[in-house]
């Protein structure tokens, strides 16, 4: 996955052009979920794929950034109004695993 300003393969170092699109889920707060469109990018060079993500989130994640980061600063806890239970517990202890790993992507 690239970040949506990058046109330059991670692996190879060639050109990525645009291939089609996928949807993406996005879980934002209050419980919410929202469809996402990620343009899909293909290297000329070696072919392999690459979504290009916007901002708003992590590789590999369904939450939205905000509500990580919310969680890595000490904002959202289990205890926080309207995040009682969403994300869960787990999922947050497994972010702050994960923290350095997260912090570097952006």
């Amino acid at each position: 996955m690239v970040s949506t300003n990058v046109s330059i393969c991670p692996k190879c170092g060639g050109k990525l052009k645009h291939y089609d699109s996928v949807q993406r889920i996005v879980r934002t707060k209050a419980r919410r979920t929202s469809w996402m469109r990620l343009r899909r990018l293909r290297c000329v060079e070696c072919g392999t794929f690459h979504r290009a993500l916007p901002e708003v989130l992590f590789p590999y994640k369904q939450y939205e950034a905000e509500v990580i980061r919310g969680v890595l600063e000490g904002l959202i806890t289990c205890e926080t109004i309207g995040f009682e239970d969403y994300p869960c517990e787990m999922t947050m202890e497994r972010w702050k695993a994960q923290k350095e790993q997260l912090l570097l992507w952006r």
